[in-house]
């Protein structure tokens, strides 16, 4: 257990979820629908970040420590890498290797239990000095737990946090994840959030043998599969009702079916729901998606019970943001992090088709029109990254 008080800090941060006007030139590369599904239609992007801030030769290195765990699933792990990453850089510092903190329990897992540690120290290697432990002399006790803000600026960290790290020598850092973000991203945080953190081989192998199992099913119906991040905890909690213009915000399955519906998918389309065992809340989109599947629907049953168990809901986390990054479509039924961070991962690679739901008036709508912002308006921060 760490000691001491935590240390506050705050930002200022830009919304990122402002409504946007779709313009028939910026759909110009995307095809209408019209009862069939969309196709891939782009290539990977190449990274295009810019090099490091000259202040990063200047600093000394110095014999501190960064600690920090990674907590509530693989949306927050990759920016929770990237802000470690960052503050260790600026302040000389060491950066330790997390642990993972269990979204249920609390209890800690370790990194190599669901991500590749060896490929992480790979990634890397040049950008932070890393260590797998903290010296045996070195106590824990008494560390300041300091909460920066995502994707915190160079001159945020010299002037509020390197003043605790020298007092202390060893600090905690905590991210601390709003709906809006600082925009005032570098090339630290874009090569430690993509790439970085890769499934260890064997829940890699599962979600993969998902994802060809949902690809074969959805072929023999000559269409391409589709997956939706719906699960009824994440609604509850999460869900707003509707934004500060009085739009609809959150999506429930039989919402998702209509929408689905209303753009011309068909029966035969394969659905793929992030909700982990079946929900009386699905059989409407079931109804409307005979082919609608869950995790627990297509994994074996060794394997869903090793990593399906009420105390794993970390593994299944990570099967489905794999899943959905994956996908040949992704829609999300909420605006939240798993939301922006899948989106990044699939704007990397190419896979830019993402529905955003919404209450649709007429039937004729070209799917087109829902395409996810942060694609067709390139406001997503990926594009600061890649190219």
């Amino acid at each position: 257990m760490l000691y001491g008080a935590k240390v506050e800090i705050q930002a200022t941060h830009v919304s990122q979820h402002d409504s946007v006007t779709v313009t028939p030139q910026s759909l110009a590369t995307v095809s209408h629908l019209s009862k069939k599904p969309l196709k891939q239609n782009v290539e990977g992007l190449k990274p295009c970040w810019s090099p490091p801030a000259p202040i990063l030769k200047e600093v000394e290195q110095s014999k501190g420590f960064i600690i920090f765990s990674l907590t509530n699933g693989p949306e927050y792990h990759i920016s929770q890498i990237a802000d470690a990453v960052v503050v260790a850089k600026y302040l000389g510092a060491t950066l330790v290797l997390p642990d993972i903190k269990s979204s249920k329990s609390g209890n800690s897992m370790n990194l190599g239990d669901i991500y590749g540690v060896e490929n992480i120290s790979n990634k890397l290697n040049g950008l932070v000095r890393v260590t797998k432990a903290l010296p045996p002399q070195m106590s824990t006790r008494n560390t300041p737990i300091v909460r920066v803000p995502n994707k915190v600026s160079q001159d945020y960290i010299i002037k509020k946090i390197k003043p605790i790290y020298k007092a202390k020598g060893i600090i905690k850092i905590e991210s601390y994840f709003s709906s809006s973000i600082n925009n005032n991203l570098d090339s630290l945080a874009c090569q430690a959030m993509f790439g970085t953190l890769q499934l260890k081989s064997e829940i890699q192998e599962v979600a993969e043998s998902i994802v060809q199992n949902l690809q074969t099913w959805s072929q023999e119906s000559n269409g391409q599969f589709v997956a939706v991040d719906l699960r009824t905890e994440v609604l509850k909690n999460e869900c707003n009702g509707k934004d500060e213009k009085g739009r609809k915000q959150c999506y429930q399955g039989n919402e998702i079916g209509e929408f689905l519906k209303k753009l011309g998918f068909g029966q035969e389309t394969v659905v793929y729901v992030t909700q982990t065992k079946w929900s009386p809340n699905l059989n409407s989109l079931r109804y409307m998606f005979p082919k609608t599947y869950t995790k627990e629907n297509i994994m074996s049953a060794t394997k869903n019970e090793k990593l399906l168990s009420s105390e794993s809901i970390e593994f299944e986390k990570a099967i489905d943001f794999y899943i959905c990054s994956q996908s040949d479509i992704f829609v999300p039924s909420i605006p939240n992090l798993f939301y922006e961070n899948v989106a990044g991962m699939r704007i990397v690679s190419g896979k830019n088709q993402i529905l955003v739901p919404s209450e649709i008036a007429s039937p004729s709508a070209s799917a087109s029109e829902y395409m996810s912002p942060y694609v067709t308006k390139k406001n997503h921060f990926a594009y600061k990254c890649f190219c």
